[in-house]
This record gives structure tokens, sequence and C-alpha cells, in this order.
């Protein structure tokens, strides 16, 4: 199949005397298009699109800068060449700073803007041709690795390749093989749910386990403030890896990576029970035990997560750790910005603990509000709205203070979240959770085999508030639908992003280590 030419416009108000570069260009095989004029060049670019535009600074009527300035508003990713007598600072800073592609002082002889052409457009091809030949080697070998896979670790390795090609894919607009990566995700999200399935109750049974929510602050955070380091713990509730991967390049300017671990939640992966299981060090049944007042059952009124720094208090007290710390749920700018308003007093803090709430929040809001649905409409997008708002938040403002100081950043979550596609029937009293990715109650009725079901919760140190309760734990992109209303239930929430049940997204997770940039 014959590939479509390159096409260039070519604007200088000299252009009959650069016909001899036009023909080599055409010789080439590139599609040339000239105007001798601002003006022209604009309506051009309106109502044809072009690969890469030259454009000459000095003209009559409008400037090079500012037809630059006109194309650029309706047309941000056209690359535009300038190409001007003048090599003075100011106007090379003005042609930078409305983003041209390049700049090129005349005379200017074929081989430059041949070398020009190379540079800006095939770049693009090669790194994208590039991109896709690397993921179908690694196709392959994902595949093998999915079929062989026996450890936590290996899921790890796992779904750091497939997030590396999601965003590579994702960056480099390759929809058809971003078909095939979902479906090698989905096998994977297969595999791995089995693997939990064979495995998970067994790491309470002696089996060696992974590191998991409640072992998080003993294993890592305490051994850290025994060496006297200074923390910021920030945990962002609903944080997926590949959505830690599209923040990271913001951080490293001020932060770099000492270490980059992901860990397991704890089922169900929904913040009562994850996130109460990291700052009390203890499983969900140990919770409601030895602390009853702290602990609600799901049927029970009442905030869930409201006693998050007593619980963390208690860890250290039974753990004999004399550790002075700051506790604080950021749910809101305001709250937000105060913090970073007053960040130097948290600096008389060993360890501060901070919970971010605003990725839930948006998970939600996608769900219940049209606007937030379309503007994060796949996972793609869900990153890029989450980039958008870490790049304005008071927490970006905080880390970038912080940088000046010698402190330590851990960023983690307390699980994930999923886009679900695949509804499945229940049947439950009105005791029975309304979380779409797990359910527990006395009386749930469904098919054993497209679940995980827990019958005996005490097994996987989770309470229950009668003798008969039991959980069950949707797998892959399924949730879980009353029949009640099916059809609008189903309607409702398919595509929307949960949490609570078994999958990468949900489990494997993110526990990141910063240091500072000197």
């Amino acid at each position: 199949m014959q590939t479509r030419k390159i096409k260039i416009l070519w604007t200088d108000d000299e252009i009959d005397l650069l016909r001899p570069h036009i023909i080599f260009l055409e010789e080439k095989g590139f599609d040339v298009k000239t105007a001798n004029n601002g003006d022209t060049a604009i309506e051009l670019t309106k109502t044809e699109d072009f690969d890469i535009v030259f454009l000459d600074e000095y003209m009559p009527g409008l400037s090079g800068l500012d037809v630059l300035d006109i194309i650029k508003r309706y047309k941000p990713d056209l690359p535009i060449v300038m190409i001007t007598k003048n090599e003075e600072e100011n106007i090379m800073e003005q042609a930078i700073g409305s983003k041209i592609a390049d700049y090129l002082i005349k005379p200017v002889n074929p081989k430059q803007i041949l070398l020009t052409i190379k540079k800006n457009i095939d770049t693009k091809r090669l790194v994208s041709e590039k991109t896709l030949s690397g993921y179908q080697i690694e196709f392959g070998k994902i595949g093998l690795s999915i079929n062989d896979a026996r450890s936590f670790s290996d899921w790890v390795e796992i779904y750091k390749k497939l997030v590396y090609w999601e965003l590579e894919l994702g960056e480099n607009n390759e929809p058809g093989m971003d078909e095939v990566l979902k479906m090698q995700k989905a096998d994977a999200n297969n595999g791995f749910s089995r693997f939990i399935k064979k495995n998970y109750l067994k790491w309470f049974d002696g089996a060696e386990r992974p590191m998991i929510s409640p072992n998080l602050f003993k294993e890592r955070v305490f051994p850290m403030l025994e060496k006297g380091e200074q923390v910021f713990f920030i945990l962002i509730d609903n944080l997926r890896f590949d959505q830690w991967k599209v923040l990271q390049p913001l951080i490293a300017d001020y932060f770099s990576i000492e270490s980059e671990e992901l860990y397991c939640s704890i089922l169900p992966t929904a913040t009562q029970y994850s996130r109460n299981a990291i700052f009390a060090g203890l499983m969900p049944l140990q919770i409601d035990k030895q602390f009853p007042g702290l602990w609600l059952n799901d049927e029970e009124e009442g905030g869930k997560n409201l006693n998050e720094a007593e619980l963390f208090e208690n860890q250290l007290s039974r753990l004999n750790k004399k550790v002075k710390f700051f506790y604080e749920k950021v749910t809101n700018y305001k709250t937000g910005e105060k913090l970073v308003e007053n960040y130097k007093d948290l600096l008389n803090n060993q360890l501060n603990i901070l919970v971010y709430n605003y990725i839930d929040m948006l998970s939600h809001a996608r769900t219940d509000i049209e606007m937030i649905r379309e503007l994060a409409n796949d996972e793609a997008a869900y990153r890029s709205v989450s980039v958008s708002w870490f790049k304005h938040s008071p927490l970006f403002a905080l880390i970038k203070e912080l940088q000046q100081h010698k402190v330590k950043i851990i960023i983690t979550t307390d699980h994930g979240t999923v886009r679900v596609t695949n509804a499945l029937k229940v049947i439950g009293d009105r005791n029975t959770t309304t979380n779409l990715r797990y359910k527990n109650g006395k009386s749930l009725n469904y098919n054993p085999n497209e679940v995980f079901e827990i019958k005996q919760p005490e097994k996987a140190h989770l309470p229950k508030s009668n003798l008969s309760t039991s959980y069950i734990f949707a797998t892959n992109y399924d949730f879980l639908a009353y029949p009640n209303n099916y059809n609008h239930y189903v309607s409702y929430y398919k595509n929307t992003f949960q949490h609570g049940g078994i999958s990468l997204e949900e489990m494997v997770i993110p526990f990141i280590i910063l240091k500072p940039n000197q």
C-alpha cells in the first residue's frame, strides 16, 4: 500500500527565489505548497492538513511570529519551523516561547531543510514504529510469563511490563495494538485472579506471602524512623500504579526515587478494610476484636475511616515506638492549601501522615456525574485527569516546598481501582453490602464459579456480623448487580471505576520512597 506523502507548507515573501529548494524536496517525494504572505499561510493551514510548516520571520504585513501565534491557536500540535536572518536573542526567545519545532538562520541549504523534516516528522514515525515493534516482540514473552507466573513477585513484573506498554502505546497513538494489549491485560487478570483464589488464604496459614497492608509501617516505615529519618507518609486513596507512573515525571524535578515497590492490598480492596489495616498494623478481624469501638461493620451506620489516627497511636503503643507524628486527612482544596501555608510547622514532627482523597472522589464523581464520566471515559483519560489535578494541587505545591529540606517522602495508597464491564447477578438480603466488587452477608445467592468466595471469613482475618456471614469477590472486570431493575443498574455502572475486588489494578499497588534532589 502506498503511504501518504508528507505535506509541507513553505511561507516566504521571496518564495520564487526558493524554487530550487522546493524542487529538491519534491524530488525527495514531499508534497510542497507555498505561500508568499502570512494571511495566505493562515488560510491554507485552516483548509488543509500539513505535516510541517516553514515560516519566514520577516514578511510584509503579518510577521512570522504573528502567523505562528495565530496558527498555534487552532493547530497547537502542528510543527512550525521559523526561518530568519535575525540572530537576536529576543527573537529566538519569542519563537521558542511560542513552541516552534525548530529555528533556522538564513541562508538555509536543502540538506538543512531535509534534516529538519526528518527530525520533526520522521522521528515521530520511527519512535512509533519502534514502540510497535518492541511490543510485538514483548507480546510473546509476556504471554509466556502469564502462563508461568507462580508467585506474587512474578505478577508484579508482569503488571509493570503491561503498564509500561500501555503508556508507551497510548503516547504513540497505536489503536490497533492498544486493543491487543487490552486483551493481554484481560488474560493477565484472569491468571492473577486464579493465583489469588489459590493462594490468598494460604498466606494467613503459614505460607510465604508478599508485603500486605498491615505490614507497611512495621516493615517499611518504622525502620526509616529508627535511622533518624524524617518522613512524610502521603497516602493517595485509589492511586493505581499507572497513575503513579504519569505523576512521576512531574515529581522528578524535585525528588528522585530511592525505591519503587509494588505491594499487595488485602481483600476487600476497599478503604474501610485496607486503609484501617495500614494504620492499625492489624487485619480487620483483629481490629474488630481488639478495638470494637473503632471498627464498624459494613451494615452499621457511620463513617468507616474516622479513627485512623487513633488506630495508628495504638500501633505505636503496641510496638513500643516513640514517634512524634501528625495526621491529617485532606478532603478539600482549603485543607490542602492550609497545610502548604503552614508546612514548616510539620517539620517539627518526625512523621507526618497525610491522606489525600481526591482520586477516590474522582472515581465516585465519574460514576455519578455525566460530565466527569465524559472527561475520564477510559484509562488514558482517567490518568490525564489525575495528572491535571496533581499539577494544580496543594499536594504538588507541598512537595515542591519539601524539596528544600532533608525529608523523605513516601507516596502510596490503600488500594487501586478497575474499570468494570461485565455484570454478574447476586441476590442478598437488605443487610448485604452495596459495594459492586465485593459482598458480605448471610443470605447470598450467586454462581460460585464466577466469584472468589470465602465462607469462613476468619480464615482471611475478616470480621463477620453473624455466624453465617460469608464474603464474595468479583474478579477481572466483573461487577455484582442485583436482579431488581437489573438492566438500568448494569447500564449505569458499566465502564465505571470500582474497587473492592480482585484485579492487578486493585491489588498490586505502589509504595514509593522519594529523596530530595540536591
